[in-house]
């Protein structure tokens, strides 16, 4: 049986519409998973249905995370909100933390997951953490700009083996303050948060970087996804014989 993998939608304020990065879908499609892009929505019946239906879930890039997420207030260099996805992702994840289901959290995905579980986020790098580092690189996005160092003892240096990766990088927001439940497995040449997971759970971790934009040219970035998409499967077989 496939896997099925929920997908957090983008949205396009200025089309009112949906839309998807092809790479989320594809990345997960070359591992055997079917991508399933979810409805933007708050309304718990329907969020029920998808958390009973998805195996695991991809929370994607998209929009600044609303600093009223961290209780924070937002500032002028912060970007476009969008607070129905943030309301939207923080059932989600809450509920599949509850569940012990799998979450990967990519850019704004590892950033959310820390604002959701009690963390907090620098709301522009430029304008409160300066650096030297390219955290916002230019096309084409597959290839590395800059390193990050993997934390030995961390399930994503048990996934890539090395202890110095390099990445690509589009954001201008990161994780500042990091949230209790979560440890880090990745930092930055100029000591920025780039990965973490939830020790207490099975597979709940979010990483900075794209692979969606690397899969095809980069093993790291194709053994980072078939960590997540095996995750996915070992949750179903366990639930399975539980039942």
């Amino acid at each position: 049986m496939r896997k099925i993998i929920g997908l957090m939608p983008l949205y396009d304020d200025e089309k009112e519409s949906y839309w998807m990065l092809p790479g989320y879908m594809k990345m997960l499609e070359a591992e055997n998973a079917i991508p399933l892009m979810l409805p933007l929505t708050e309304e718990p019946g329907e969020l029920d249905y998808f958390l009973e239906t998805c195996g695991g879930f991809l929370l994607t890039g998209g929009h600044d995370v609303s600093p009223s997420v961290y209780q924070a207030d937002k500032k002028p260099w912060c970007g476009q909100c969008c607070e129905l996805r943030d309301k939207m992702e923080s059932y989600i994840l809450k509920k599949a933390v509850e569940l012990d289901k799998p979450v990967l959290g990519i850019c704004r995905g590892i950033q959310f997951m820390n604002a959701c579980m009690g963390g907090t986020l620098y709301q522009d790098l430029e304008q409160e953490y300066g650096s030297q580092v390219e955290h916002h690189m230019n096309p084409p996005y597959n290839r590395t700009a800059h390193q990050v160092t993997i934390h030995q003892g961390t399930p994503l240096y048990a996934v890539l083996q090395c202890e110095q990766l390099g990445v690509n990088s589009y954001h201008h927001q990161a994780v500042k303050k990091l949230a209790p439940d979560f440890a880090v497995m990745a930092t930055s040449e100029d000591g920025l948060i780039e990965g973490i997971y939830m020790p207490s759970r099975k597979y709940i971790a979010g990483i900075q970087w794209h692979p969606e934009f690397s899969y095809e040219t980069d093993e790291n970035s194709r053994k980072l996804v078939k960590a997540f998409v095996d995750a996915v499967e070992e949750s179903r077989v366990d639930r399975e014989v539980k039942k």
